[in-house]
């Protein structure tokens, strides 16, 4: 099975050129790895978040930040 058209590898591969699957298709692939990234990004910030001001709504006097530290 040949994914780039090579029926025999007996053959000068400087004058083929790429020997890879799926040639062509580089930037395509750099564009959906790029969106994927930048928005895993932008959902890990939301996530975080959220997190964050659940904690600081939980306590928002900070006595509890407060007790803790006077203990250590």
């Amino acid at each position: 099975m040949s994914t780039n058209g090579m029926t025999s590898w007996a053959v000068d591969l400087a004058d083929i050129g790429a020997v890879y699957p799926f040639q062509g298709t580089e930037f395509v692939l750099f564009i959906l790895g790029l969106v994927f990234w930048i928005g895993w990004h932008i959902l890990q910030f939301r996530t975080e978040k959220t997190e964050v001001d659940h904690e600081m709504h939980s306590d928002e006097s900070g006595e509890s930040a407060k007790d803790i530290i006077g203990r250590y």
